[in-house]
């Protein structure tokens, strides 16, 4: 049996510095169990997407570049920002085609997850893309440097466990692709 956890008050909050990509700032809460203060990072970011691009012939369309985090190139999914007033399944559509040049024939949503609800409050949507087709070379946005990369679906166990694939944004989403699928 789950036990009750009461909600924390912002008694207030700080300065907000905003770094274009997400705003930062430091709050005050009172815990409910003691009544002490504590100072809380939130960090607010628009909501973001994670496409699993899959081509007619059963690749995965899969994308490099660098973090800046690990200050080295990961493996990923096709994906980016929500802008403002902008359906998910949009955004997917787009970040897609902009970062890899291909086209989905139908797009599949897999489910949501919550980036890091510790100190984010956005949401991250999960979209299955199939008989994705290459259109052209992508428009990548200023900024960005993209490698696309094709490896067969088949692989993905073997990209994930030998730590290629080590965004935990991207295992999720393939997770809940996974789950998804057996549900059916």
């Amino acid at each position: 049996m789950a036990g009750e956890v009461k909600p924390w008050r912002r008694l207030r909050r700080g300065l907000e510095h905003d770094f274009t990509v997400a705003r930062v700032r430091e709050d005050w809460w009172a815990d409910p169990r003691t009544g002490l203060e504590h100072p809380r990072v939130r960090v607010d970011c628009a909501d973001w997407v994670n496409v699993i691009a899959v081509t007619p012939d059963a690749r995965l369309v899969l994308v490099r570049q660098f973090r800046f985090g690990v200050e080295s190139s990961t493996l990923e999914l096709p994906g980016g920002i929500v802008e403002p007033g902008e359906a998910p399944e949009r955004a997917a559509a787009r970040e897609l085609e902009e970062e890899t040049g291909y086209v989905p024939g139908r797009m599949v949503p897999v489910g949501q997850v919550h980036p890091n609800p510790a100190f984010q409050g956005n949401v991250c949507f999960n979209f299955l893309a199939l008989d994705c087709v290459k259109r052209h070379e992508g428009r990548q946005d200023a900024g960005e440097d993209i490698a696309v990369e094709l490896h067969p679906r088949a692989a993905l166990p073997r990209l994930i466990l030998e730590g290629h694939i080590t965004h935990s944004l991207v295992v999720a989403a393939f997770f809940q692709e996974r789950l998804l699928g057996e549900s059916e």
